[in-house]
């Protein structure tokens, strides 16, 4: 093997150097550490070490080229021929690592490498596709290697910019972000993309120009896929190429499922060899398990192979077996659009009967509803479930005389159907007579009552029931139950009883909550609403529902809140969180919109605005089951000074909750909407505040409009509103006031301009939300790293945050960004 430079480790000629892994090269040079570069194909891991060891000499070795033997031999040769006076290191590249497949050629390479990584005169860069194997693991842990990744070789965006500019291309800026979407820096795909471009003629007008640049992308797509299927996968095994296809159909996947969908048992020895072949699998643990994800190119490529290789009968096979794994784990999204694709309608049916079985919060009524409205009404009316389950999607979509339409279908079914069937349908009816939303709560007792009786005397037993909808509510749960307010005490005798019969698990508990939640809205005795909550709690947790778990945990918080104790009113919801995660992943929205709430009581106003994003899109489609997130998305609009985006929400709150008989909502929105009028400046903002203020009134609700704190205070202050009862005014002025004391900047609106960043500044800024470390970032400015952490202390003291994240989010959001 010859001493000078081979000509086998090439670069690309525009190659963009990453400073920061320049340094920490050459920090690993400097000692001899042994370095492991890797990445998937085309990720620069190659180009990275040329251009680092350009102006030096060192012996390159691919194992495409050479065998164990020849690697052994070429390392013995040029070790030899080492001045030992000279005290310098002789610099050896072995690429291609991910080529060692038998163990025998393992075991030579593992005590290879393990020599020159002790040796003083030897320093040695490892290049593979795939993160450190199994078999050199025990070598990496004793000499610990520099490990280098291809997050790491991928370019930012900025110096993708760098890179197409040293191509002499100017792209749009619609192609740069697109470029970036689809490639993110990957820098094999950005040479695809510029050769692509090359082509393009500047003298285009900008509309043609941009829309032949986008065209060029996305051919540019294909041209990875091809490059892929002829440098990449024709190295592999066919049984590996088979079943890398095969798994691409899903977006991941775990061993039960590969196993599923490929038929083959030995699934995990496949998954292994790809991972040791390539770095194409990002590998993730979810609830203590292994999750794989073919990277995106492989993916789309795979994709495509499928396609060209096999019958459709095959491929419809295999989305069979998935939609079954899927239907399995309960993931009923997915398996509905397995089965769709693979045309299998006694699978999407078999799932949307089973899914009616259960009430609105514990299934996915909402997000299937393009499956229920596209089967056929003779479908539909073969099942009792399916009917029923149609009045309430109908229902929750407020279409009112559609649900009532299928209701008397039902009602025929019931009234010709015999034995089973009968029976069926006339349990369903019973629920729907109780469960309806847009029937309101009008002879609710009465048919709870019956509901109660029947169960007793076993003559029928009910669909289960949801109460809370997922809210931390009964009283504005499932229904509106503020007319049973007025009467709280009588009806918890006389009916709680039979109530809680009637609807099983969501009964344990009920009554005691029913009264605490009561109690609290109404501003009455504080103890005895937490006492009534903590028995509500035990009484539920002993064989109830969690639901039920959460009213008790929603009084509580609000309890602790009312009284200046929000690190109490916090853990308590996180300690509940917790369990959620693990036995009511429904729940979690609701708890994370009281989590943004108390956020905006506390200040906290990165958080909230943060939540903005993964808010319900209001825009995209109105969901019922959503209002208590709606409302929230209301309050965080409030404070960054988007009031008419605020208003067109709770003008359809406010719309819903008219159809829907939902008075609670009506007098929360009425609220809300006053102070989001007053500060536009529009007139009517008093008298909407009238009419909330006097059905709360109606009702003694004092915790509906003291829950505002400070930002009704400012309303109430300009004595406008007129009061019938004196005592309820005191009670609300002073405990509004109270509020407005404790958390001063609740939903005090946030002051757009007045903050200035320099030029500096803002690209440090920019660089941060990029995801650059203060090192990096201090190498690509030229600047130290104490200037870095100056500007950071400057921008986050003018934008009043404290970290990086909140300084990014604050930002974005006033636009500097």
């Amino acid at each position: 093997m010859s001493e000078k430079k081979t000509n086998k480790m090439t670069m690309d000629e525009h190659y963009v150097r990453r400073q920061a892994l320049w340094k920490q090269m050459k920090a690993a040079q400097n000692i001899g550490q042994t370095v492991y570069i890797f990445g998937v194909t085309g990720s620069g891991k190659t180009s990275f070490a040329a251009d680092f060891l350009s102006r030096k000499q060192y012996c390159y070795i691919s194992m495409s080229d050479a065998g164990t033997a020849k690697l052994a031999g070429a390392v013995q040769e040029e070790m030899d021929r080492v001045d030992k006076r000279a005290n310098q290191r002789k610099i050896f590249v072995i690429d291609d690592l991910h080529l060692l497949e038998t163990q025998e050629d393992r075991m030579v390479c593992e005590h290879l490498f393990a020599e020159l990584g002790g040796r003083k005169d030897a320093w040695l860069i490892l290049i593979s596709r795939a993160p450190i194997p199994k078999w050199l693991k025990a070598v990496h842990v004793r000499q610990m290697f520099v490990t280098m990744g291809e997050e790491q070789l991928f370019l930012a965006e900025k110096e993708q910019e760098k890179y197409l500019r040293r191509w002499e291309l100017s792209p749009t800026e619609a192609a740069c972000r697109r470029i970036w979407e689809l490639g993110h820096g990957h820098p094999l795909y950005l040479k695809i993309v510029c050769m692509r471009l090359k082509g393009i003629s500047e003298a285009e007008s900008a509309g043609d120009r941009e829309k032949a640049e986008l065209c060029a992308i996305e051919e540019s797509r294909k041209d990875m896929w091809d490059y892929l299927e002829t440098y990449v996968y024709d190295q592999w095994t066919v049984e590996l190429q088979e079943f890398m296809e095969t798994v691409s159909i899903v977006e991941q996947f775990d061993l039960p499922m590969a196993q599923q969908i490929t038929k083959k048992k030995d699934a995990g020895r496949l998954i292994q060899q790809a991972q040791e072949t390539g770095n194409f699998l990002i590998t993730r643990i979810e609830n203590e398990r292994s999750v794989y994800e073919q990277r995106i190119p492989m993916k789309y490529s795979m994709r495509r192979r499928l396609l060209e290789k096999y019958s459709q009968e095959y491929i419809d096979e295999l989305y069979f077996s998935a939609g079954n794994s899927y239907e399995l784990e309960g993931n009923v999204t997915e398996a509905l659009r397995m089965y769709e694709i693979s045309r299998n309608e006694e699978g999407i049916f078999r799932i949307l009967i089973e899914n009616m079985r259960r009430n609105p919060a514990s299934g996915d009524y909402f997000q299937l509803k393009h499956y229920y409205l596209t089967l056929s009404e003779e479908k539909i009316k073969k099942s009792v479930e399916l009917m029923a389950g149609m009045s309430m999607l109908q229902s929750m979509l407020l279409n009112k005389e559609e649900s009532e339409r299928w209701y008397q279908e039902l009602a025929v079914c019931a009234k010709e159907a015999t034995g089973g069937m009968k029976r069926a349908a006339e349990a369903r009816l019973l629920y729907l007579d109780i469960a309806l939303p847009h029937r309101g709560i009008i002879r609710l007792a009465d048919l709870l009552k019956r509901a109660g009786t029947l169960f007793m005397e076993r003559k029928t037993i009910l669909p289960e029931f949801s109460v809370t909808s997922n809210l931390p509510s009964m009283m504005n749960g499932g229904k509106d139950f503020c007319e049973w307010s007025r009467k709280d005490r009588e009806l918890a005798g006389s009916i709680g009883k039979v109530v809680t019969l009637a609807l099983g698990k969501y009964g344990k508990g009920l009554v005691s909550l029913a009264l605490a939640e009561s109690f609290f809205e109404k501003g009455e005795d504080d103890y005895e609403v937490a006492s009534l909550a903590v028995r509500g709690r035990m009484q539920a947790e002993s064989g109830g529902k969690i639901e039920q778990v959460f009213v008790a945990v929603g009084i509580l918080t609000q309890l602790s809140m009312f009284n200046n104790r929000m690190e109490d009113a916090a853990d308590m919801l996180e300690s509940f969180r917790q369990i959620a995660e693990q036995d009511a992943k429904k729940l979690l929205p609701n708890i994370h919109a009281i989590s943004v709430r108390m956020d905006l009581y506390a200040g906290r106003l990165s958080e909230a605005y943060r939540w903005l994003e993964e808010a319900p899109d209001e825009d995209a489609e109105f969901n019922t089951m959503e209002r208590y997130r709606y409302l929230t998305k209301v309050r965080v609009y409030l404070t960054v000074g988007q009031k008419e985006k605020a208003l067109l929400l709770l003008d359809k709150m406010r719309f819903y909750a008219e159809k829907m008989h939902r008075t609670y909502i009506e007098i929360e929105a009425g609220v809300l909407s006053a102070i989001a009028m007053y500060r536009i400046g529009k007139k009517d903002w008093s008298k909407v505040l009238q009419e909330a203020v006097e059905k709360a009134e109606d009702y003694h609700f004092v915790r509906i409009l003291t829950r505002e704190g400070a930002a009704l205070w400012e309303l109430l202050n300009i004595g406008i509103v007129t009061w019938q009862n004196q005592e309820f005014k005191r009670q609300v002025m002073k405990e509004c006031e109270q509020m407005a004391a404790f958390y001063p900047v609740y939903l005090k609106e946030k002051q757009e301009g007045n903050v200035i960043l320099s030029d500096k500044a803002l690209t440090v800024l920019r660089l941060q939300a990029e995801g650059l470390s203060v090192e990096q970032i201090a190498d690509q400015l030229g600047l130290s790293k104490a200037g870095i952490k100056y500007y950071n202390q400057e921008t986050y003291k003018k934008l009043g945050v404290n970290n990086k994240v909140a300084a990014v989010t604050e930002a974005r959001n006033r636009r500097l960004l």
